[in-house]
């Protein structure tokens, strides 16, 4: 016979440790509908108000919480409604009832992290453990506000590291722990965390299809500590920016036109980084730093190695002649 006493006095220890320093996360916007058709008979669009629910990290004993960013940034919109930025937010401690209001400090879509803070001192903080030292097979206990139930423990392991997973939308790729430990709707934002109770990520996605179960991911605490210090000083993340928006272009695309592989610059942004180095729209660009570039996404890696302020050579071809060019990295709007 197995005996399962010390994995139940592990999740038991866990949880007391980490259960203090989670949040639940509620919040209201309005949604404005419209209908097209209605509309040519005069009306046609109506708001209504909604609600959300989340989870979130308490980091500091005066109040400051880091969840995810999409749980406040609601807004969005299509031909049919439009979704307004949140009208109202709620943070609920464990074990307090109170419902306290909250405040966006800042937040960050490309690595979706946000911080709030609430008036309120004598908080638990959590602790953060080395995520760069995990292993498949860990223990990983997921905690949250799923389905605005209250705090909720799963268990489950480390099922992968480095997984690299795309939003909901397809539009931003993340590096993640893969856990089985079970992650619902409104998990987000919320802790996953070891044997010890520390935060190892903070639990972002579930894959939620026929045939699925138990794949969810976190973002690894190790990468959200410098952003979460940038939300609180700065309210927003300070990034290089090179100023152009780029196309790219492999072998087939590039024979058509009669132009190289590379990335193509489409546009060059005013007063840029790009515009002072004396890069043009029609420039493609096949080196960063001595390293060939055949995609956006090879150009901002090399970029992204960078900080404000530091120099980037590159390696273009124009009108069929290649030219180096050094380009001093600016910052990017945060707007």
């Amino acid at each position: 016979m197995v005996s399962l006493s010390k994995y139940s006095d592990t999740s038991v220890y866990a949880a007391s440790k980490i259960l203090p320093s989670i949040v639940g996360i509620s919040i209201t916007y309005n949604v404005t509908s419209s209908n097209p058709f209605f509309g040519m008979f005069g009306g046609g669009e109506s708001t209504s108000e909604a609600q959300a629910s989340g989870s979130g990290i308490i980091i500091s004993e005066d109040g400051y919480i880091v969840t995810n960013n999409h749980v406040v940034d609601s807004s969005s919109e299509s031909t049919y409604y439009d979704i307004s930025e949140a009208t109202s937010l709620k943070v609920t401690l464990y074990g307090d009832e109170t419902q306290y209001d909250a405040k966006v400090v800042g937040k960050d879509a490309q690595t979706d992290l946000a911080v709030l803070k609430i008036e309120k001192n004598d908080l638990t903080a959590a602790e953060f453990a080395d995520s760069d030292s995990l292993k498949v097979g860990e223990f990983a206990m997921a905690v949250g506000n799923p389905l605005d139930l209250g705090t909720t423990i799963t268990c489950g392991v480390v099922s992968a590291l480095n997984r690299e997973v795309k939003d909901t939308e397809g539009t931003t790729t993340y590096t993640c722990i893969q856990t089985d430990a079970a992650i619902n709707s409104g998990n987000s934002g919320g802790a996953l965390v070891n044997s010890q109770g520390q935060v190892i990520g903070i639990n972002t996605l579930k894959v939620s299809s026929t045939g699925v179960e138990g794949i969810g991911f976190a973002i690894p605490i190790n990468s959200t500590t410098d952003i979460i210090d940038q939300l609180i000083t700065y309210k927003h993340v300070k990034r290089p920016y090179i100023g152009i928006s780029g196309r790219d272009l492999n072998e087939e695309t590039a024979k058509r036109y009669n132009l190289v592989v590379g990335v193509y610059v489409v546009s060059v942004d005013e007063f840029s980084a790009a515009e002072k180095a004396g890069l043009k729209v029609g420039d493609v660009i096949i080196e960063a730093d001595g390293t060939k570039i055949t995609t956006m996404d090879e150009l901002n890696a090399v970029k992204n190695k960078h900080s404000i302020g530091d120099t980037i050579n590159l390696k273009i071809n124009r009108d069929g002649q290649e030219k180096d060019i050094s380009l001093t990295l600016g910052e990017q709007n945060s707007n």
